[in-house]
């Protein structure tokens, strides 16, 4: 599946993967911190944002399309960087392709299967509750949320997704079918006995429980080589809680200033 995907800067190559219901619009600003010193690459991953939809929602079809998107950009010897279900492709795939990789950056989730959250239905029944032939704006979007998606973060998250297929015509980007029918599929953990044995960082929102004490000896069985760092200010949304402290610590990771650029 060839991804839609945003390119910034020049260097070595930084891909970055998005979460559950993001897009590559949402790691933009990192990304362009980032892009100071690397060539950073973010995508859409598929049923999301701009790229292809597909009945077909899980963690080894997604490693497979990283696959491809590496491949097809001759991205090898890069850093890999990803947030919540991307954290979980981006393991997959150093797992399964260690040797296309140097560096593996992890936000915020853990291998370990975990339990259905109730957020993760809430929002997708919200989204899909919405009569989008009775709007106009994203303002009155918004306000049929609120009710049901009381956190500010959580519904900005959500109305990045809204775009206009013609005037005064809202949609969603999401699959939303696709990724309600596979939803059980993305709590999946990683079962596999290999290890990636190359510098990791496993950046945890102090505020989240994503990341639990337990899981530092998964993680480290995996990837033997891990720093486990924690934003105590940050909740699962690191990027957009914290992105001075999440640039600090990947710019010590990677061993260049991660500096804004216009």
């Amino acid at each position: 599946m060839k991804l839609f995907y945003r390119q910034f800067g020049e260097g070595r190559p930084v891909i970055i993967l998005h979460g559950l219901f993001g897009l590559s619009d949402n790691w933009v600003s990192i990304g362009k911190r980032i892009a100071a010193k690397f060539t950073v690459y973010i995508p859409d991953m598929r049923n999301h944002g701009q790229s292809p939809h597909s009945p077909t929602m899980n963690y080894t079809a997604m490693t497979d399309d990283l696959l491809e998107f590496i491949e097809e950009h001759s991205l090898e010897e890069g850093i890999l960087i990803g947030h919540s279900m991307g954290g979980k492709v981006a393991m997959n795939f150093a797992l399964d392709h260690p040797k296309l990789l140097d560096q593996l950056v992890i936000i915020d989730i853990s291998p370990r299967r975990y339990p259905a959250r109730n957020i993760h239905f809430d929002i997708i029944n919200a989204m899909l509750s919405v009569d989008l032939q009775q709007v106009t704006s994203r303002s009155q979007v918004e306000a049929l949320l609120q009710n049901v998606l009381p956190d500010i973060r959580i519904r900005q998250l959500i109305l990045k997704n809204l775009f206009y297929q013609a005037p005064n015509t809202l949609a969603w980007r999401p699959n939303l079918e696709a990724i309600h029918n596979n939803l059980e599929l993305l709590f999946d953990g990683i079962a596999t006995e290999r290890t990636f044995k190359k510098p990791a960082l496993f950046v945890s929102g102090g505020l989240s429980d994503y990341i639990k004490v337990d899981d530092e000896i998964l993680i480290l069985k995996m990837f033997p080589l891990a720093q486990i760092k924690t934003i105590p200010s940050a909740t699962h949304w690191v990027n957009a809680d914290a992105p001075k402290e999440l640039c600090r610590l990947l710019s010590e990771f990677l061993g260049k200033e991660c500096a804004f650029v216009q």
